[in-house]
């Protein structure tokens, strides 16, 4: 069984027929996709995608990339959403959220307090609801750390990781687990392939982020949640590792971080 723990389903590069991507990833031997929203204006489509499409969960927040037009309003829609959907057993997470800081105008004040004033009154809701996050982490892993010490939550999955092992240390003692996709197949990403090389088993989980973030076998062409076997595929030649031993423990991490998903792999 293999999870794609981050993919953005709902993307235009999918077209009209997202039933198509999962049932080439059903074929891929996918068993599950996590969904994660990007803004309030896509709550709804990710809880609808994951109702009807039988393997899919799906996760609520607003992505740093998007806090530039969203209000303190869509806050509070996002707590009242949740609500409504704890007992959905499709939602699984408070996500996608965080900040970045590679884009250079979130960078600068008051853009950068705006992106940690949104990632803080979030992870309040994820501690409020006892739900796990999924964290949006680039170039600011430092700033996302400080905030989970004050505001702890149970956990989750720092998405795209791509920080130093220290870093890396400072996430799996918060109980989270992280995120390799497609740069990881990259030769030249030598910290990422340092990284899913040594970290504990226990630390890691498989994502593509499709559209985005494609393999190099596949770059520049839209990622697609099928192409996890062959993303596992390299974590395992990184590892020395049977491939069957990286489907076993990459998904039972996914089950650990995101314990709603993992009750409904056990439906």
């Amino acid at each position: 069984m293999w999870i794609d723990s981050h993919c953005h389903l709902d993307a235009a590069e999918f077209g009209c027929d997202p039933a198509a991507i999962v049932a080439e990833a059903v074929a891929a031997g996918v068993s599950w996709i996590v969904l994660p929203a990007v803004a309030r204006a896509n709550f709804s489509t990710v809880a609808q995608l994951a109702a009807h499409l039988g393997n899919c969960a799906y996760a609520l927040g607003i992505h740093p990339l998007y806090v530039p037009q969203a209000t303190e309003n869509d806050l509070q829609v996002l707590r009242e959403t949740v609500a409504a959907a704890i007992t959905d057993p499709r939602f699984v997470a408070i996500g996608e959220i965080g900040v970045d800081f590679f884009v250079p105008q979130l960078k600068l004040a008051p853009m950068r307090a705006k992106q940690e004033f949104f990632y803080a009154e979030q992870l309040k809701i994820a501690r409020d609801f006892d739900l796990p996050v999924i964290l949006h982490v680039r170039r600011s892993q430092d700033t996302l750390l400080k905030y989970l010490r004050r505001i702890p939550v149970q956990g989750g999955i720092a998405h795209a990781f791509n920080g130093s092992a220290q870093q890396a240390e400072m996430f799996i003692k918060l109980g989270f687990a992280l995120g390799f996709g497609g740069a990881m197949t990259f030769t030249r990403a030598l910290q990422i392939r340092r990284l899913a090389a040594s970290l504990p088993e226990q630390a890691l989980v498989l994502e593509t982020d499709a559209p985005d973030i494609s393999p190099a076998w596949l770059h520049p062409a839209p990622n697609k949640p099928a192409q996890i076997p062959h993303i596992a595929a390299v974590l395992a030649e990184l590892r020395g590792q049977p491939l069957a031993t990286i489907a076993e423990q990459t998904t039972n991490n996914v089950a650990r971080v995101l314990p709603r998903l993992g009750s409904l792999m056990m439906a």
